[in-house]
This record gives C-alpha cells, structure tokens and sequence, in this order.
C-alpha cells in the first residue's frame, strides 16, 4: 500500500506576508507624522510579527 503526504506551504505564504505587514508597520513607524502614528506603526509591526511566527509554528509540517 502506497501512503500519500500533502505538504503545504501555507507557513511560507503567511509569513512572507506578514512579514511584508510587519515592513509597512516599521515604515509608518520612521515616516509617522505624529508620536501617534509611530506608536500604531508600532503596534502593527509587532502584531505582523508575531503572527508571522506564528504562522510558521502552526502550519509547520
């Protein structure tokens, strides 16, 4: 009997784009008009971030 594997390389897509989120999110962290709008630009980079690791540990095959 032959065993099939579906391999998937959904870890690799999510986290290039949430790493490409994370690079808008330091963008408007160094061209923010105000300390407001860095701090977002901020939080959304970490956000990104960390949902880029976690991407890859949840659809790690």
């Amino acid at each position: 009997m032959a065993t099939e594997t579906v391999e998937s390389d959904m870890s690799v897509g999510l986290a290039l784009v949430f790493a490409a989120l994370a690079a808008v999110g330091a963008g408007f962290m160094l061209v923010g008009g105000s300390q407001s709008a860095m701090a977002w630009g901020f939080a959304v980079a970490m956000v990104a971030a960390t949902l880029s690791v976690v991407a890859v540990q949840v659809y790690d095959s």
